[in-house]
């Protein structure tokens, strides 16, 4: 063998050797890190921004998914039941995912539910006229749902029965500030060697992030006319949005919180009728989903109703308007004011 030929054979060695001291370095630290899986893309990225990467947050759900049929595949299962704690929606949101929360528990994991430490409403509250909460601070008083961390009982949601608490508390930007504060302490609770002054400062920080983004909605919607502030979506998905704001929540195309319920031919007479009635502008519709039934709506009634997309239950891909969870809130604000302010 020629000097050159040995020269070449060293060298290639050292490199690979190199190379797996660095694959090694980067396992390593990745694995030094609690792992905290979570089950939807909107609470994937708050998780993210919230523990200031104190953790490896896993996310379940892709972009896009729609967590009331999500199903898990093999190897999200396992990250699940073998995560250091599991954080979920709660309120049987992530319908396609019930057994395997419930088995990840089993398992001995700790799971906790966002929605345990929010001020929840029941379906159907935002069909009430809510402008006098507008601005309300007594929002704020989540005490009264503390301790409730589990929700015990998922067996009775089976069959879809969406009657009781909404689970779509995000739409409210200060009750996510709430689940913010929750989630945070219970991973310094239940992470052992995690970095509790790392979580509080980047906690800390997030809950002002969203406490100004709330601001900031209201001053998008504050010039909608009362009588515009009318919302006719894809399915009961902004009941929050609408107490916090001081909309009226007149129907959905889907009368369910569920995307997994369905529509009938009558029922979206009945809303046609309604939007003719009330002079409503727009219907909205979910960027995740198809619009077909929202434009045939639309052009049932006619008079110019349009059909605005908002980001509902998943965030946008990386290059759109819903990228993370502020972005989603701050464009669907702005949304809904463009389409009703006039």
């Amino acid at each position: 063998m020629s000097r050159v030929t040995k020269l070449l054979s060293v060298l290639l060695a050292l490199t690979m050797l190199a190379a797996a001291c660095s694959d090694d370095d980067s396992t390593g630290a990745s694995g030094d890190l609690p792992t905290v899986v979570v089950t939807t893309n909107i609470l994937g990225d708050v998780v993210t921004e919230l523990t200031g990467g104190a953790v490896e947050v896993v996310t379940i759900m892709p972009v896009g998914a729609d967590p009331h049929d999500f199903q898990a595949s093999a190897q999200q299962v396992d990250a699940m039941r073998n995560a250091d704690v599991l954080i979920v929606n709660g309120g049987s949101f992530e319908e396609g995912l019930l057994d395997v929360i419930e088995g990840a528990e089993s398992d001995g994991v700790s799971v906790y539910e966002a929605m345990s430490v929010v001020s929840t409403i029941e379906f159907g509250s935002g069909h009430d006229d809510h402008d006098d909460h507008e601005g309300d601070d007594d929002h704020d008083d989540h005490d009264d749902h503390e301790g409730d961390d589990d929700h015990e009982g998922h067996d009775d949601h089976e069959g879809h029965n969406h009657s009781g608490e909404d689970p779509h508390f995000f739409t409210d930007p200060a009750q996510m500030a709430a689940a913010v504060d929750g989630i945070a302490a219970f991973l310094i609770a239940n992470i052992d060697g995690i970095d509790s002054d790392t979580v509080t400062e980047a906690a800390e920080a997030y809950h002002g992030e969203l406490e100004a983004l709330d601001a900031e909605v209201a001053a998008l919607v504050d010039g909608i006319p009362a009588e515009n502030r009318v919302l006719v979506t894809n399915h009961e998905v902004f009941g929050y949005f609408a107490d916090r704001y001081g909309f009226e929540v007149a129907g959905a195309i889907i009368p369910s919180g569920s995307t997994l319920d369905g529509t009938s031919a009558a029922g979206l007479a009945e809303l046609a009728e309604l939007i003719a009635e009330e002079g409503v502008p727009a219907i909205f519709s979910d960027v995740s989903a198809s619009d077909q039934l929202a434009q045939t709506l639309a052009d049932e009634v006619g008079s110019g109703v349009q059909v605005v997309e908002l980001f509902t239950e998943s965030l946008g891909d990386s290059d759109s308007e819903g990228a993370t969870y502020i972005d989603m809130v701050r464009t669907n604000a702005t949304r809904i004011a463009g389409a009703l302010a006039s």
